[in-house]
């Protein structure tokens, strides 16, 4: 479990302004009601501060922990301009965790309506527990041992402990919920027999698992990992004394983090500046603080067996203010390390698509849907990162209400 520090939470609510417009709510994706949540806390009214966030938001105890509270909820806290934020995100999690641990959850009614959830990552949880409130029979399929999808195979135990995904499956089963496990859903187990069985929709929430490459050569060869694989099960590679990441998003530092932890000097490579990458500055202050090394302004070339060939970029600042990153001609170099690690995103697996007639998807293998998550095949609804690539967790579940409120009245219809 995260350790709270009780004392200052009780400072962090008392400082807030309980603002009448806040901005902290305007900027959270989920549009959480933050000064409403801290007054309750305030009134040590918990249990109702809990349901608070938990109807609004079903996976409120995790967000707390991996949401970028620095573009969201604390970044734009008025405290903030002239000192420090209020941290909500510490508040958040305790009441969560509080509600949790000590509430039973109930459906509300019985319907015979029964949804397949094909996915458990934080866009499924989210319907699951959605529509297993209002009666609906729900089983997810769940390709993997454990519930969490991403959440547990993609963000490692020192930001998200495993025990809360735990937490999070007892109340599913609490509420009836049927899990699937080791069970894929494509190749054997298809869309359309799952609707001959008698389900009235399908939900698909599988993320995206396909790790997109460099395009370079060497990407075969035994010392090249990718992170998204990597952060699955660390415990099955066997890294040497020095590794080398290449990119610079949340994934890249995850991923930096566990390999240093493992025992490895790591280096992060990057071919912009500070300024331009795409993790939080919470996650690279954190990764300096755990003995991460940056380097800067390298280009990726060729992966070899000694280490990674790099080239200069550097950065040109136009008349106009445009930054761009231009590489450097004849200034390529060799870096040695034991292992590489790659971390420039991934993309969806097509284990559906390829087994299923009438679900579309884009370039990327994205599904295509309408705003409230219908996908081009009647009776299937998706949304997450299958549907948008990767996004944050707390942007998943936002989208994923709405979905959820789609499915149930195509059900309802369907009567």
């Amino acid at each position: 479990m995260i350790k709270i520090d009780l004392g200052k939470i009780n400072d962090d609510a008392n400082r807030c302004l309980l603002c009448k417009k806040p901005r902290c709510k305007n900027n959270c994706p989920i549009s959480t009601e933050i000064p409403t949540v801290i007054n309750l806390y305030k009134e040590n009214k918990i249990e109702e501060a809990g349901e608070l966030l938990f109807k609004n938001n079903p996976l409120s105890v995790i967000c707390s922990l991996v949401c970028p509270h620095e573009k969201q909820c604390s970044g734009n806290c008025i405290r903030g301009i002239k000192g420090e934020p209020i941290n909500f995100g510490d508040i958040e999690h305790y009441i969560s965790m509080k509600y949790l641990q000590n509430t039973e959850l109930k459906q509300l009614d019985k319907k015979n309506h029964r949804v397949a959830i094909v996915g458990s990552g934080p866009a499924g949880i989210a319907i699951a527990f959605i529509l297993a409130q209002r009666g609906y029979k729900i089983t997810i399929f769940e390709k993997n041992d454990k519930l969490g999808g991403v959440l547990r195979y993609g963000i490692p135990g020192f930001r998200l402990p495993k025990d809360i995904l735990d937490l999070i499956e007892e109340k599913l089963l609490s509420l009836n919920v049927k899990i699937r496990y080791n069970t894929l859903v494509g190749p054997v187990l298809t869309i359309d027999k799952i609707l001959e069985d008698g389900y009235d929709a399908i939900f698909i929430g599988t993320g995206v698992w396909n790790p997109k490459p460099l395009h370079i050569k060497g990407e075969t060869l035994g010392n090249a990992n990718y992170a998204i694989n990597y952060l699955k099960s660390p415990e099955s590679f066997h890294l040497g004394k020095k590794v080398i990441v290449i990119g610079a998003g949340n994934v890249a530092m995850d991923a930096a983090r566990v390999a240093k932890r493992n025992g490895s000097e790591v280096f992060v490579y990057y071919r912009k500046d500070f300024d331009h990458m795409t993790a939080t500055k919470l996650e690279i202050q954190e990764a300096k603080e755990d003995g991460i090394k940056f380097e800067l302004f390298k280009s990726p070339v060729e992966i070899l067996d000694e280490g990674v060939k790099f080239e200069d970029v550097e950065k040109v600042v136009a008349d106009d203010g445009t930054v761009s990153f231009k590489v450097i001609e004849g200034s390529e170099k060799v870096i040695e390390c034991d292992d590489v690690i790659i971390a420039v995103s991934q993309n969806p697996k097509n284990n559906i698509v390829a087994n299923t007639t009438k679900l579309e998807t884009n370039k990327q293998g994205l599904l295509l849907v309408d705003e409230n998550g219908n996908t081009t095949r009647e009776g299937v609804f998706a949304s997450g990162d299958v549907v948008t690539g990767a996004k944050t967790v707390v942007e998943a579940v936002a989208h994923a209400k709405i979905v959820a409120d789609a499915i149930d009245n195509y059900c309802e219809e369907k009567k």
